[in-house]
């Protein structure tokens, strides 16, 4: 079940970005509201992210509902670790995706992930954490702190369709590499914004993904 962050919140972060820079202004006018949902489920969240990593939205959702099929409602550690290869292969699911599923199912079972903690921990504790995990890399992990810790001055500055829409916002020949950026008045809204603007560009079929990642 998701939940949304808060209105106010958004709203503020809209405010700071308009003042802040009349590009951002004229994309947040072009957009309009935004809501960011949130996944109370912090295993849902994760698994959810690893089946949809480097997919378009239509293909991800299709292969996520029918993963969720094969079970009837969203499947604990055990029950996922417990499905044979053959199962979640129909349901779409690469072999090296069933490798990262079961591999996080195993970490949460024996308790070398414990999902009850990141709550508690800073932003690079919980990418440390995570990333002992194999097929979760930084991205995975930004968005986990975005939709289920629900961290709002987290930039995934490494998402590819961030910094195609920067690269196009701004006029920038090639999208620049850095570390994750902080500004607390305004992050939890630029990222949905700028991937408008890279979704709303005729024949970007990535955007699909884009918008399914940033917008559910």
């Amino acid at each position: 079940m998701a939940r949304s962050a808060s209105n106010n919140k958004v709203a503020d972060a809209l405010r700071h970005l308009e003042v802040a820079d009349v590009r951002l202004a004229a994309i947040i006018k072009s957009v309009g509201a935004c809501e960011i949902k949130m996944r109370k489920d912090p295993f849902q969240s994760l698994v959810e992210t690893i089946i949809y990593q480097q997919l378009a939205g239509n293909a991800a959702d299709a292969i996520y509902r029918r993963f969720v099929k094969i079970y009837g409602r969203f499947p604990p550690p055990g029950q996922l670790l417990a499905t044979t290869h053959h199962k979640l292969r129909a349901a779409g699911l690469s072999r090296r995706k069933i490798e990262y599923l079961k591999g996080l199912s195993s970490c949460v079972s024996d308790g070398k992930l414990k999902l009850t903690l990141l709550p508690k921990l800073t932003d690079e504790q919980v990418i440390e954490q995570l990333m002992q995990v194999k097929g979760i890399g930084r991205w995975t992990a930004e968005m986990f702190m975005i939709f289920c810790l629900g961290r709002q001055d987290v930039l995934p500055v490494g998402d590819l369709g961030l910094r195609k829409a920067m690269q196009r916002t701004y006029s920038i020949e090639s999208p620049v590499a850095g570390k994750n950026a902080r500004h607390r008045a305004s992050m939890e809204a630029l990222p949905q914004h700028c991937h408008m603007v890279h979704v709303e560009v005729p024949g970007k079929i990535q955007g699909n993904r884009i918008i399914t990642l940033f917008r559910r």
